[in-house]
């Protein structure tokens, strides 16, 4: 608990209370999906700051901007990179690869997502396949609905796998001083048996009952992949530029800069070169096309979260909960590393998995001598790692990608419910779930 934040009384009700209650109030309207997201996070961040639960300078503090900066970059590198049109490209040179088959390529555009989440990161990669996936459905006359479901499973998934995947691995690997090696060799093992058993229900629950009619599928097996490209010179810019990031995110430990400082840095870049030899008013219209692409609410959706989620940690109620989870286990290594990853799993599909990560890292940390040494903590750091990064897949608010998909899908008007997608998601999560458990157990107990 931060001791100059947190208050004993607010409106004379107890701190925690206060937060508590605002925290459950702000997680129903928002599965009400009665008021937009982005309007209930941002009002419960000012009530959580206007009743002096945290200072504004705490408040400032919660906001994880390395995600906000990540988001930001990336959606404006997407939007000028789009009109090259080469996600169009991507889309029909997938599609005619399994035969416009809507079964193939919903397994094809699961497993390129796992694959780039692992090696990018997994907002990253929805950015680049949600729009893909867009076209392609659009195309074929099937609903998007399946295709994003399980592209944003397999982000999720295929996040977990490194430690550039998923943020919660960034932190856990700062803090302990793991190695990009490190995650592969233990997470990627893993990821890859929970991405396999994943995919069965959602064959049996969607993919069986996929079609296209044979008119849909000849019209794209018609198209011409270089047709799509409606502007080359950009398209060399946009794909330079591109590769210039994923080589600073690859390189990033290396080279000291966060995530968000490369997709900024790449997105100011591609601005400059895309509006080189215009005139200014030409320019402004251009930058205003760009910024009105990004999704906006979607951001502020997060930066409210952050802060009601950083005032509801201030009066010690995450850390209490944690601990209450930690004291349940009696000190059994078994129990503990089981507590924490289906603990981490549960809480990540309920609340963003960066703030509860964050939260139980010096949890942990504080168990070594029960365990004998640090070195004895590893099965409880990759339980941790596990349960925070699939647990993301349990509902929309679990993590960045869930929502970042959720936002193109609305665009599109083919709007992902909160109710109904949790209703498919968190069965499958809990699936997951139990596949990991195993490995844990198997591998480290």
């Amino acid at each position: 608990m931060h001791s100059e934040d947190a208050v004993p009384m607010v409106f004379g009700w107890d701190a925690m209370w206060f937060a508590g209650i605002l925290f459950v109030v702000t997680y129903v309207l928002i599965m009400s999906e009665k008021i937009n997201r982005a309007i209930v996070a941002t009002s419960a961040a000012a009530l959580m700051v206007l009743a002096g639960v945290i200072s504004e300078q705490r408040a400032i503090d919660g906001v994880d901007f390395n995600t906000i900066g990540l988001l930001t970059g990336m959606m404006a590198i997407v939007a000028i990179t789009r009109r090259s049109g080469v996600f169009q490209y991507l889309a029909v040179w997938a599609t005619k690869k399994v035969n416009a088959q809507p079964w193939g390529i919903l397994v094809m555009l699961a497993l390129v997502t796992a694959f780039l989440s692992a090696l990018l990161d997994n907002v990253t990669t929805v950015l680049l396949i949600a729009p893909v996936t867009l076209l392609i459905t659009e195309a074929l006359g099937v609903k998007a609905y399946p295709y994003l479901f399980a592209e944003i499973f397999a982000s999720n998934i295929g996040g977990a796998a490194t430690l550039i995947g998923d943020p919660p691995n960034i932190m856990i690997g700062s803090a302990v001083g793991l190695s990009f090696n490190d995650f592969v060799i233990h997470m990627l093992p893993a990821a890859s048996l929970v991405m396999v058993v994943s995919m069965l229900p959602i064959y049996w629950v969607w993919g069986r009952h996929l079609q296209a009619s044979e008119e849909n599928r000849r019209r794209v097996m018609n198209y011409r992949e270089r047709d799509a490209i409606t502007d080359r010179v950009l398209l060399i810019k946009s794909l330079s530029v591109l590769a210039l990031v994923i080589l600073g995110f690859a390189m990033a430990h290396t080279i000291g800069k966060q995530p968000s400082t490369i997709a900024l840095a790449g997105a100011a870049l591609l601005l400059l070169l895309d509006n080189l030899g215009r005139k200014p008013a030409k320019q402004t219209e251009s930058v205003h096309a760009t910024f009105s692409e990004v999704e906006w609410v979607t951001i502020f959706f997060f930066i409210g979260l952050f802060v009601v989620v950083h005032g509801l940690e201030s009066t010690g109620l995450l850390t209490l909960v944690a601990g209450e989870i930690l004291t349940l286990t009696g000190g059994d290594l078994t129990v503990t590393a089981m507590a924490i990853l289906w603990g981490s799993a549960i809480a990540s599909a309920v609340v963003d998995n960066i703030p509860f990560v964050a939260t139980t890292i010096p949890l942990i940390k504080s168990m070594a001598p029960t365990f004998g040494g640090a070195e004895h903590l590893m099965p409880l750091w990759w339980s941790l790692a596990l349960g925070a990064c699939l647990g993301g897949n349990g509902s929309l608010v679990g993590a960045s990608a869930n929502l970042i998909v959720a936002g193109f899908a609305e665009r599109s008007r083919q709007p992902i419910g909160f109710i109904s997608f949790t209703l498919a998601a968190f069965p499958l999560m809990i699936l997951g779930i139990g596949v990991a458990s195993v490995y844990v157990y198997l591998r480290y107990l």
